[in-house]
């Protein structure tokens, strides 16, 4: 597996190589947001560690050039960062990000985080070849990581079509911020921050809602969690003719 780890500090950065290295990953190692651009449009890279704030372009903005290019489109962003708000996190996700670490971390969470990100794009890389998922007027591309929806090909992040395929494969039931942590992102009960689910909710109804204050698509089922209907009512189908 490759790992492109992009971080401006020197120190950091060789302690997080060498710990990635001992897993048996081949990590290239850059310090600038521009050259890590470079290196995702010209190779395969399986996942990118990265600073959220880098010297000459943010790590924010390398995630979005990364998401909006469609360079290396199943690679997930792990962002690594000394500022750990939680608005420091949501932006990270809002960015394209798919989790959001504290810069003061054991690299035993690292190497957590790491796993758990490889391993949810493996698991879809082989779905890739099945079926597509048909729900509430919803066409997911499984090969594609895209999603039709009256008459659009909407473009996801690995994260989004995760989250998205597992909800419409439980079409009708209410899940939980705590089990999509666990399931989605792999967290350990109790562990993952919901903020995580929120910001990735909020991105899907962006791209699928053609009203997001009244959403048709992700319904949120207050002090539950969330879930697709089986199917949605005249009055959105009106609002999306």
């Amino acid at each position: 597996m490759h790992i492109l780890l992009v971080d401006s500090d020197v120190a950091k950065a060789h302690s997080m190589e060498q710990f990635l290295t001992g897993k048996r990953y081949r990590v290239t190692w850059c310090a600038r947001g521009l050259k890590a651009l470079d290196i995702l449009r010209s190779e395969p890279v399986d996942l990118v560690v990265m600073d959220a704030f880098l010297p000459d372009i943010s790590g924010l903005e390398v995630c979005r050039h990364l998401r909006a290019e469609g360079a290396s489109p199943a690679a997930p962003v792990l962002f690594v960062s000394a500022r750990a708000s939680t608005d420091d996190r949501i932006a990270g996700l809002e960015a394209g990000g798919d989790d959001y670490l504290p810069d003061l971390f054991d690299l035993r969470e690292l190497g957590l985080r790491v796993e758990a990100l490889l391993r949810r794009s493996q698991e879809a890389r082989r779905r890739a070849v099945q079926a597509d998922v048909t729900v509430a007027g919803m066409k997911l591309h499984t090969g594609t990581y895209s999603v039709e929806v009256s008459g659009r090909e909407i473009q996801l992040t690995p994260v989004e079509f995760e989250l998205l395929r597992y909800l419409m494969l439980r079409a009708g039931q209410v899940v939980p911020a705590e089990r999509l942590l666990q399931d989605i992102w792999r967290y350990y009960p109790g562990t993952g921050d919901p903020a995580v689910v929120r910001v990735q909710i909020m991105n899907l109804r962006s791209k699928l809602e053609p009203d997001r204050a009244r959403p048709a698509y992700i319904k949120t089922v207050y002090g539950h969690g969330y879930m697709i209907p089986l199917q949605i009512s005249s009055f959105a189908q009106l609002a999306m003719s």
